[in-house]
Formats: structure tokens, C-alpha cells, sequence
């Protein structure tokens, strides 16, 4: 099913006495850039985190992953103070008391309230377990992510599917009036020799007349362009009828529509077809900017 670049998932779940929470939320982005927060005690499965999200079909925009984990028992874990942080962190709080002129209140509670001065020893044989239950509760979150992602995706096909069918309804007014605008030329065309020639007395030349007017058919003529938009709607219609990521592949597509949309607009000898294809590429645009949100 065709996703979105844009989601939210969140799960939580108590396992062999550890309180896990897990959320994952993302925004479009042309390549999978994925940032992990996790207690610094767990921060061995940073790496794990991002082939966890492809295999789980995240595929494309910066993800932001953040997970937490409380411990429901008595720790075997031994529990230390970063030395230098803590120095530089004291430090720090000091320049900025000097600085503005604070109150001092540097205490042994307001360090110990930034817990990036402890640090959380596990024991190593105890990772592979860590991992097991978080990457369970961050499957669950990255599930829920996917489905909030999808249910997006399919009201963004809705969307896209409707401005193709403006697109297929302008080119069909296209087509209906090119036919127009040769018949307007050879009016004119007509016409205007009638006048010229009025005064010498000469006839207009039919022959001459109808070579120009073949001449000026050919050159407006955007039958081709218009056959190649209703394969590139339909071609785009099938893509968005799939599955899987298709963010790149409809950009291309749409690239192809706005580049027969332009040769239409450079053929143009008619105001009334130039207002349509203002209006076509105008759509276009609309499809272009929408498709940067699918995944």
C-alpha cells in the first residue's frame, strides 16, 4: 500500500519488569534520515534501529525515533557518575550564574536533575536481552507508524487521483479546440489577402490559401503532445494503483506531464487553448507539489 512520508506511532508495554515506551514520528525528506534517542544506557542498540525500520518497510523521509525505559525492579545495574561531564556541566552552570548575575543555587540536586551526569553499566551479557524487549515494544510503535502512514497515503491518492482527472478533462478541452484554431487562421489568412488584393484587382489563390493553412496545421498541430498526456495519466494512474514506494517514480512522470504540458503551451495559437493549458500546468504543479509527501 502507498504511504506517506509523514506519521506517528506510539507503544508501550511492561516486559520482565521493564516499562518501555517507544514512539516514531517522521516528515518528508528525499532520503532515510533517521535520528535514535535512547537512555544512554541502551545506547549499544542505536544501530539496530535503523535496519529495524527498512525491514519493516520504512523506506524514505527523516524519522525520529525515541524510546525510554524504566526499570520496575531492583537494578543489578551499577550506576556512576561521568566524572568529566559532571565538571563541565558545573562549570557551565557557573559562567552562566557569572554571567547574568543568577542566584546561586548550584546544589547536588540541580546537577543530579540532568541525568546525562550518570552513567548505567550493563552487564554484557544482558544486551541481546535489552534489544529483545525493546525492539518488541518498537515494533509495535513502528506498526501502529506504518498504519498512520498508510491510512495519509491513501487520502493522498485520493487527491492526486482527482487532478489527474482536471488534467484528462483539460486535455480533452485541448483537444477539442485545436481543431478551432486552424480554421480561425485560415480566415484570417483569407481575409486578409482578400484586402491586399482588393485594390490590383487579383483574386486571392485558393492553392496558395490552403498550402498556408496545411502549413500553420502542422505547426500548431499538438496531437502527439496530447497522446502522450493521457498515457503519462494513465501510466501515473497505475503507479498510484500499486504498491510500495513510488515518491520518485511519479515525480519523473510528473516531470514528463509538465514537459508536454509546455510544448502545448509554445504551439498554442489560440487564447482559449492557452487558457487551458495555463490551467493544465497549473494542475501539474498541484500533482508535483503533493507526490513530495508519498513515500
Amino acid at each position: 500500500m502507498i504511504r506517506s512520508m509523514t506519521g506517528y506511532g506510539r507503544a508501550r508495554e511492561q516486559i520482565d519488569g521493564y516499562d518501555i515506551t517507544a514512539e516514531v514520528k517522521s516528515v518528508n525528506n528525499k532520503i532515510l534520515d533517521v535520528s535514535v534517542k535512547l537512555p544512554r544506557a541502551y545506547s549499544f542498540a542505536e544501530e539496530r534501529v535503523k535496519p529495524l525500520l527498512q525491514s519493516l518497510g520504512v523506506n524514505r523521509g527523516k524519522v525520529d525515533v525515541y524510546v525510554s525505559v524504566t526499570s520496575l525492579l531492583n537494578s543489578e545495574d551499577e550506576i556512576t557518575v561521568d566524572i568529566g561531564y559532571a565538571a563541565q556541566y558545573i562549570e557551565a552552570l557557573k559562567k552562566l550564574r557569572d554571567e547574568f548575575g543568577l542566584h546561586d543555587d548550584i546544589t547536588t540536586m540541580s546537577v543530579a536533575a540532568n541525568k546525562d551526569v550518570f552513567t548505567t553499566v550493563k552487564k554484557e551479557d544482558d544486551l541481546e536481552a535489552d534489544w529483545a524487549r525493546i525492539k518488541t515494544v518498537l515494533e509495535a510503535a513502528i506498526n501502529a507508524f506504518n498504519t498512520a502512514r498508510e491510512n495519509e497515503g491513501a487520502r493522498l491518492v485520493a487527491d492526486l487521483k482527482a487532478k489527474l482527472g482536471t488534467v484528462s478533462e483539460l486535455v480533452a478541452r485541448i483537444d477539442e479546440n485545436s481543431g478551432e484554431a486552424v480554421k480561425e487562421y485560415e480566415k484570417r489568412l483569407y481575409k486578409k489577402l482578400t484586402e491586399v488584393l482588393a485594390d490590383t484587382g487579383v483574386a486571392a489563390d485558393e492553392a496558395r490559401i490552403l498550402t498556408e493553412c496545411a502549413i500553420f496545421a502542422d505547426r500548431v498541430a499538438v496531437d502527439e503532445e496530447l497522446v502522450r498526456l493521457r498515457s503519462h495519466v494513465n501510466t501515473f494512474t497505475g503507479i498510484l494503483d500499486g504498491d510500495g514506494p513510488v515518491g520518485r517514480t511519479l515525480d519523473f512522470w510528473c516531470q514528463e506531464m509538465n514537459r508536454e504540458a509546455n510544448t502545448t503551451g509554445s504551439k498554442a495559437q489560440n487564447t482559449v487553448i492557452t487558457g487551458f493549458v495555463v490551467s493544465l500546468k497549473h494542475e501539474i504543479e498541484k500533482i508535483r507539489e503533493q507526490i513530495q509527501n508519498l513515500e
